[in-house]
C-alpha cells in the first residue's frame, strides 16, 4: 500500500511539473504578442478619443491619482502633423460594479473640453453596465467642460451632467469618476 501511494504521488508530481513547464513556455512565447496587441488597442483608443492628433508621446513624472483615488495609468501628449500639442489622452482605471473599468479619455487643450472617451475594457453586467461602451452613453462626454462632472438619474442633463444608464448608476458613476480623474490630472499637472 505504501509503495503504491508513493508511486501515485511521484506520478502526480511529474505530471504537474511537466504541465507547469508547458504553461511557462507558452506564456513566454505569447507574452510579446499579447503586449503588442494591447499597445495597438491602446493606440487605436487614443486616436478614437482625440481624432485631431497625428502622433502621441508618453508623458512621465506626473501625479497619477486624483483626489478621489482613481488611478491614471498612462498619459500621452497628442500632437498634430506640425508637432504642435493639440491635447492629451489619459487612461484611467475607475472601479465599477463588476471591477476595474479601463477607460481612455481625450482632452482637447485648444477647445478646453473633453474630446471623447473610449471604454477599452470592463467587466460590467451585460445588458446594463456594459452599455457604457455604446455611443448613446459615451458620446455624452464629448464637448464637456474641463470641470467636475456629475451623474443625473432622471431629466435632461446640464453642461456638467451625464445622464446615467438606466439600471447601471454604479457603472455610470464609475465612468464619470474616471473622466473627472482625467480632468483633474490635466488641470493640475498638464495645463
Amino acid at each position: 500500500m505504501g509503495k503504491d501511494m508513493f508511486k501515485l504521488g511521484l506520478n502526480l508530481l511529474i505530471i504537474s511539473a511537466v504541465a507547469a513547464l508547458l504553461l511557462a513556455f507558452t506564456n513566454s512565447v505569447t507574452a510579446d504578442t499579447i503586449a503588442k496587441r494591447n499597445e495597438q488597442a491602446n493606440a487605436e483608443a487614443r486616436k478614437l478619443v482625440l481624432e485631431s492628433a497625428q502622433d502621441f508621446e508618453q508623458v512621465k513624472d506626473v501625479k497619477t491619482t486624483n483626489s478621489k483615488g482613481v488611478e491614471v495609468s498612462e498619459i500621452y501628449e497628442a500632437k498634430d502633423a506640425s508637432g504642435n500639442t493639440v491635447g492629451y489622452t489619459l487612461k484611467v482605471l475607475p472601479s465599477g460594479y463588476g471591477g476595474t473599468i479601463e477607460l481612455m479619455v481625450g482632452i482637447d487643450s485648444a477647445k478646453g473640453q473633453v474630446s471623447g472617451i473610449n471604454v477599452v475594457s470592463n467587466s460590467e453586467t451585460a445588458g446594463l453596465g456594459a452599455k457604457s461602451t455604446e455611443p448613446e452613453f459615451s458620446d455624452q462626454y464629448k464637448g464637456k467642460p474641463l470641470e467636475e462632472l456629475s451623474v443625473l438619474k432622471n431629466g435632461t442633463p446640464g453642461d456638467t451632467e451625464i445622464k446615467a444608464i438606466s439600471g447601471a448608476t454604479i457603472t455610470s458613476t464609475a465612468v464619470t469618476n474616471g473622466v473627472d480623474a482625467a480632468i483633474e490630472v490635466y488641470n493640475n499637472s498638464l495645463k
